[in-house]
């Protein structure tokens, strides 16, 4: 985030309206409880990878409505052309300092539907404003980071480097896509700036153009040899992709000689299987077995799978549009729903959204998850209320389906993933001394989705992960939704 800028107005403007409509009516400092969660994986997947977190916490710990903020609101209407909001509003707000208390699963966890992957408790005025801000990057980080994961464990441990900047949606896209693509277990990025701002490794080779800036190709590569000796993976594709491996290979003896090694070759176009088989052969007979076969050229998890199940001689894979836009799932669908809230009296109340969709009927409560394991395989998350606990039976129950049910294994040890991140506006526990960093997400990502059976990790057709609601938690919600429904018929 650029701290010289304020974002404090990256929303939509009916928060603010809400907003006003707390502060107006004395109901501002109500206290109220958020969850942020998806209902469905992306790419119809079996997980989601929860990334965003360090973003999320660097715009929190900036949030002010500065002078030029306050001067616009100023100047908004409405319909009958009067000023939108009072004065004493806009003084409220530049006054205001978060005092808000957050929970979230750290950047790298493995997530699943419902499951609110943030949680935060405050007055419900700061709560409400801060609702698109949240989204906005949650939902696109968590994606890109889900992408990557799939497009890595589809390359089966071979190095996948994400060359997407040219085709991301906008400079922020570009950045916060290398760095989700990275937590979900990219290996690099061409991406400079990335690498500068995030700590990734960067990598690059030449583009088509330097080649065809000399007469020949084999002029081209040796040029490109003198200049970077140290970094000569040549793209190999301009004319005839065989041919420019055997060039490679002559200017590869040179370098030797010289006493540097040629890294390898870059395959962008063509039967990537046919030609990587080929150009494996040709890379070997001239004495380079250690030279590596990058290849791009729109790839995604699928076509590496396919490729790998061709037999394909790849080393390295370069991934850009598909995983930067993340091409056949542009948005994730998080939604970021009132759970609870205190009444006249202090008392927690819970809030509940009907639908005549199941999956679209929320969650009431101050929502915990709980993950429960025997050793290292899991058995299953509740999602829970912490106001009420755990019921003694430890039963899930399927959002969707409440014929599901599994209980959980005895003995089966659970451990809470919203941990604490923020409390009364200020960040604490392993939050406190600043952000992880994106080493500590990618790690915890790998080593997460080591702990998933293959079956919930693979690509088409995922098993699905046990997750529900705690058995007494449902029969509140059935309860409480049955009251409604009742007296919704009373009024009819």
């Amino acid at each position: 985030m650029d701290s010289d800028a304020s974002l404090a107005l990256l929303t939509d403007l009916y928060q603010l309206t809400m907003a006003y409509g707390y502060w107006k009516l004395g109901r501002a400092e109500r206290e109220a409880i958020f969850h942020l969660f998806f209902r469905k994986p992306p790419f119809n997947g079996g997980y989601a990878i929860a990334a965003g977190l360090g973003p999320v916490l660097e715009y929190l710990e900036q949030l002010r409505f500065d002078k030029s903020d306050l001067a616009y609101l100023a100047t908004l209407t409405g319909n009958d052309n009067e000023l939108l909001f009072e004065k004493g509003f806009l003084d409220y707000l530049s006054e205001l300092k978060l005092s808000l208390d957050l929970d979230a699963m750290p950047e790298g966890s493995v997530a699943f539907a419902q499951q609110p992957l943030v949680r935060v408790r405050g007055p419900i005025l700061q709560c409400q404003i801060l609702e698109t801000a949240l989204l906005n990057i949650v939902n696109f980080q968590t994606l890109i980071a889900t992408k990557a994961a799939r497009i890595c464990g589809a390359a089966q441990g071979d190095p996948v480097v994400e060359f997407g900047l040219r085709r991301a949606q906008g400079v922020d896209g570009g950045l916060t896509a290398s760095r989700a693509a990275y937590i979900g277990g990219c290996a690099a990025t061409s991406n400079v700036l990335a690498g500068k701002k995030y700590g990734i490794p960067v990598k690059g080779t030449h583009a088509h153009s330097w080649v065809m800036s000399f007469d020949d190709e084999l002029t081209a590569f040796d040029r490109y040899g003198q200049a970077m000796p140290n970094n000569c993976v040549f793209l190999v594709d301009t004319y005839d992709t065989l041919e420019g491996v055997r060039n490679a290979v002559e200017v590869g003896r040179r370098l030797r000689q010289q006493g540097h090694e040629m890294v390898g070759v870059r395959l962008d176009s063509g039967d990537l299987a046919y030609l990587s088989i080929e150009a494996r052969k040709l890379l070997d007979a001239g004495g380079f077995p250690q030279a590596r076969i990058v290849a791009s050229n729109d790839l995604d998890e699928q076509i590496i799978e396919s490729l790998k199940g061709q037999g394909a001689k790849i080393d390295v894979w370069g991934v850009g549009t598909k995983l930067v836009t993340a091409y056949d799932q542009p948005a994730l669908g998080g939604v970021y729903k009132l759970g609870a809230m205190k009444d006249d009296q202090g008392e927690w109340q819970p809030k509940l959204k009907l639908s005549e969709q199941v999956a679209k009927t929320t969650i009431p409560g101050v929502l915990q998850v709980r993950r429960f394991h025997v050793g290292d395989v899991l058995a299953g998350d509740m999602i829970y209320d912490e106001m009420r606990g755990i019921d003694s039976r430890e039963v899930i129950v399927d959002v969707k389906d409440a014929n599901r049910r599994k209980r959980m294994p005895t003995g089966a040890v659970g451990e809470d993933l919203l941990v604490p991140v923020m409390r009364g506006g200020e960040l604490v526990g392993p939050f406190a001394d600043g952000v992880e960093t994106i080493e500590v997400a990618r790690t915890r990502a790998q080593r997460e989705l080591a702990r998933l059976h293959p079956s919930i990790r693979r690509l088409l057709n995922p098993h699905q992960y046990p997750v529900g609601i705690d058995v007494g938690l449902h029969e509140r919600r059935d309860q409480l939704i049955r009251e409604m429904r009742w007296d919704f018929a009373e009024q009819a």
